[in-house]
């Protein structure tokens, strides 16, 4: 095995059989932050016509099961060590899909999970509940068939409803009316109670058309990040944009080539029925999230302990134990910062201090890069990893952390979009937390056994760093102008003392 790869047990495959495409991926590990080392779709349109004809098409289920031979031939070349199927709204639906379920058990050898709606509803919200921190809202998965709509209060699971809104089953519907689509979806959702108790509360909206509709948004306005999990809009702006999108002629749309060309024939019908649902349901805001079903089958295979982890602290212990010096320094410069934030009486949110012991877990990940470059390089990692748990504010806090702690306080050498993102109370801390490390390592060299016999204290009101015994050879004045910096964004006067 590849030192770059964690050692936390057998991979883990999922062939997702939806009603537009398939698709497997495959995790390193079963863990409270899964990383996908492999990920491939084929679109099928497995669903198309099911609404009308109530059978699979016998292309679809051709293009399906040539894909899902491709999938378990990689299963075995990437050594999966567990395997699961799943099968959703299109093969519930039809009369022919016990017969496509029994081909699919033929080719994997393992049983395939027929899906409920109630059962897709309850992974959808669980995939959710393992990519968002204490999520408070509605979760909507729209997939080709159907879309499942409930209620997720932390980690408990409300009341859910199932609903024939799909992508392809609305162009089945409707005739491939967009005009009569969007009256079907209205009737439907203005029956749905969940949405009636969705004021002032979160959409966590799930699916690939619903990607599309936000990574199409996000080109139009030219947003600096390109990450889709954690995109954030409010209710009103998305509701207008899907306006927009499903009354003009697809090919159209600004910055449309941005969009799968075999995404686009959805992306008026998943419009339609975001902005119903959004307009239905008086939501602050809109949420995109890329973890659904088979992510919320994977936290429904943890135990209870660790599905109480915190995933952005999980993710950031890995890319720790993966890429810094030492591991146990983080956790060493966790404490050091804590009591650091204490004395200098700096009053932290519950949010904002997750997000300062992420950034001291990641605050060495960058050290093999080029001295030159450790900065700009550290950030781009952080603000793109595949990290869940964290909204973009909060990613950006983390990569702008990192980057001062390399280059200093200025400003000058990163691109000024990263800011944008994040409001002036967070880049503060930010500048505070880069300067407090940059102290941390001329201490402690980035090995662990230093930092908690050198405690930052405040002594009449000045910042005081104090060296003795082995590490009273550490003073010099590089590491005095250092703390000297970090004294004056708290306000306060330092001293480097140093006790042989």
């Amino acid at each position: 095995m590849a030192p770059g790869r964690l050692q936390l047990g057998p991979t883990i495959g999922v062939i997702d059989i939806g009603s537009n495409s398939v698709r497997l991926v495959v995790y390193e590990a079963l863990t409270r932050s899964p990383t996908p080392i492999f990920n491939e779709k084929a679109l099928c349109g497995l669903g198309r016509n099911v609404q009308s004809s109530g059978r699979l098409g016998d292309e679809g289920v051709a293009k399906a099961l040539a894909s899902i031979r491709r999938f378990r031939a990689l299963c075995r070349q990437l050594r999966v060590g567990e395997l699961h199927v799943l099968a959703t709204a299109a093969v519930r639906d039809a009369a022919n899909g016990p017969d496509f379920v029994s081909a699919v058990e033929t080719i994997c050898s393992v049983p395939v999970r027929l899906l409920s709606g109630r059962e897709e509803a309850h992974y959808a919200a669980l995939g959710v509940i393992a990519g968002f921190w204490k999520p408070q809202g509605i979760v909507g998965d729209l997939g080709g068939g159907s879309l499942e709509l409930v209620d997720v209060r932390n980690d408990r699971i409300g009341g859910g409803v199932t609903l024939p809104l799909g992508g392809l089953a609305l162009q089945d519907m409707s005739g491939q009316s967009v005009k009569k689509a969007e009256r079907i979806a209205a009737k439907a959702l203005a029956k749905v109670d969940l949405l009636k108790k969705g004021k002032g509360l979160t959409f966590y909206a799930v699916g690939g058309t619903w990607r599309s509709l936000a990574k199409l948004h996000m080109a139009q306005r030219g947003y600096p990040l390109n990450v889709m999990h954690g995109y954030s809009l409010s209710g009103k702006e998305i509701a207008d944009f899907c306006y927009l999108v499903s009354r003009q002629p697809t090919d159209s749309i600004s910055r449309i080539d941005v969009v799968a060309e075999s995404r686009r024939p959805l992306l008026a019908y998943g419009a339609l029925v975001l902005e119903a649902v959004v307009r239905a349901s008086k939501v602050d805001q809109v949420v995109i999230s890329v973890l659904g079903v088979r992510e919320g089958l994977l936290h429904s295979l943890l135990d209870e302990e660790e599905r109480q982890h915190d995933p952005l602290i999980a993710a950031a212990h890995e890319l720790c134990l993966l890429r810094s010096r030492s591991p146990r320094h983080g956790e060493e410069l966790i404490a050091w910062t804590d009591r650091f934030m204490e004395v200098a009486h700096l009053e932290e949110a519950p949010e904002e201090r997750r997000l300062r012991h992420a950034a001291c877990l990641l605050a060495d990940i960058g050290w093999r890069a080029h001295p030159d470059y450790r900065g700009e390089q550290s950030l781009n990692i952080i603000a793109h990893a595949n990290f869940v748990g964290v909204d973009h504010p909060g990613r950006a806090y983390l990569a702008l952390a990192s980057f001062y702690r390399h280059e200093g306080l200025l400003d000058e050498f990163m691109s000024p979009r990263i800011r944008e993102l994040v409001g002036v109370r967070l880049l503060d801390r930010a500048r505070i937390l880069g300067a407090a490390m940059r102290v941390a390592y001329l201490v402690s060299a980035a090995m662990p056994g230093a930092l908690p016999r050198a405690p930052l204290k405040v002594e009449d009101r000045r910042l005081v760093l104090t060296l003795a015994g082995d590490l009273a050879g550490l003073a010099g004045e590089r590491l005095a102008n250092r703390l000297r910096a970090l004294g004056r964004l708290v306000g306060r006067e330092s001293e480097l003392r140093a006790i042989p």
